[in-house]
């Protein structure tokens, strides 16, 4: 017996990294899962890698459009007959300007990817949610949802109120069997950070993407990177019973990056 058997889930963004770690362990403990992302050729060889049969599917598009996020979760209910687990997955650093220098464009397009698309998964999990009285909601925010860090402001900005949002969600439907909780990674060599990590090294004045990286490690307890796995681990417990009476938490998972 697996601790999701039966369950149904779907997460933005994954295909890779940290999403694509959620869905293995998701898989691996019963559940069905559909697994979202931009390319369709990737979606197919994820499926292919997964090997789970009809327990896996893939829902094409980008996160940052409402229509693909609202569509990701209409696409699941319609084929699996219900939501039980909604992974709000996607997200990342696009844009380094300082707050002096960012444009209208560049901010906003911080506030679709990493917030808006939390808001429209979220209001279209809980309406099938509600009726149901029943469902887990997990949210990939960031350790920079607690700090502050030069040169992403849009990114730390948003990742603070996708926090609140979390907390004011939970508040909503706690007394509905609906738990709505996010996990907080702290620095992880995704392909993500290694592309974005050069720019962002340099907007906060650390030089180098290597520097980058052993500052952030030097901040933490364990003086690694984090890894997908240990984010997945956490993620599969936020979704069990195991995790029925935790709503409104902020989970890092960053080995100890934060104080508090």
């Amino acid at each position: 017996m697996g601790k999701l058997d039966g369950k149904i889930a779907c997460i933005t963004g994954g295909t890779r990294s940290i999403g694509r770690a959620m869905a293995d362990a998701f898989l691996a403990e019963g559940a069905t899962v559909v697994v979202n992302g931009r390319d369709a050729a990737k979606g197919q060889i994820c499926l292919d890698e997964m090997n789970a049969g009809a327990r896996a599917a893939f829902f094409a598009g980008d996160s940052s459009k409402q229509s693909v996020v609202e569509g990701l979760i209409d696409f699941t209910i319609e084929k699996f007959g219900k939501l039980d687990i909604c992974c709000l997955n996607s997200g990342g650093v696009l844009n380094t300007a300082p707050v002096a220098q960012m444009s209208d464009e560049e901010w906003n397009l911080e506030i679709d990817w990493n917030l808006n698309h939390v808001f429209w998964g979220m209001r279209r999990a809980l309406q099938h949610m509600i009726p149901r009285e029943s469902g887990r909601i997990i949210v990939t925010s960031s350790v920079e949802g607690k700090l502050g860090k030069p040169g992403i402001p849009g990114y730390v900005a948003t990742k603070h109120a996708v926090n609140g949002l979390v907390k004011s969600a939970a508040q909503e439907v706690g007394t509905l069997g609906i738990t709505v909780n996010a996990i907080l990674p702290g620095i992880i060599e995704t392909d993500i950070v290694r592309n974005t990590g050069p720019a962002s090294a340099v907007a906060m004045g650390l030089g180098t993407y290597d520097n980058l990286i052993a500052t952030f490690c030097a901040e933490s307890a364990i003086k690694r990177p984090n890894k997908v796995e240990e984010v997945a681990a956490v993620a599969v417990m936020m979704a069990s019973d195991a995790a029925r009476n935790m709503t409104g938490c902020l989970f890092p998972v960053d080995g100890g990056s934060l104080s508090y």
